[in-house]
């Protein structure tokens, strides 16, 4: 997969929908590429959050307390909120095959907003708007 597809996917989280393509383009920069063999656990329920990742190729597996959530494939993603406040992983991520990830860590992301600020504006828009239909549901 090229950074055209690559970018293409990341446009496709809804975090980063709303990003234009230069923008899209600077966090695929910033990302770095990591592989993992099957078995690896990526990212485990409470441990402290780095960042986010956008699986590439390959599959994993979403639990909390040993119970599978979800199967992550090509395109999927997890940790896009660790990058604006590196809280805990709610759940534990397993690769099930060999898997390829773009990794971006909350502290080259946060770098990225000092260069790039309409992405931080346009965050905080997609996180404003999430919260005002959560709090809606919560209402009715």
């Amino acid at each position: 997969m090229g950074s055209r597809e690559i970018t293409q996917q990341l446009g496709k989280v809804p975090l980063f929908s709303g990003l234009s393509q230069r923008e899209l383009d600077a966090i695929v920069r910033a990302g770095k590429e990591v592989e993992h063999r099957e078995g690896h656990v990526i990212a485990r329920d409470g441990d402290r959050g780095i960042g986010f990742f956008l699986v590439l190729s390959g599959e994993a597996r979403v639990s909390r307390g040993g119970k599978g959530l979800a199967r992550l494939k090509p395109g999927d993603f997890f940790g896009e909120i660790s990058l604006l406040d590196r809280g805990p992983r709610t759940a534990t991520v397993t690769s099930t095959t060999p898997i390829r990830l773009l990794g971006v860590t909350a502290w080259v992301f946060r770098g990225l907003l000092t260069e790039y600020p309409s992405i931080a504006m346009k965050l905080l828009e997609v996180v404003a708007g999430r919260l005002r239909q959560v709090t809606k549901q919560a209402a009715t």
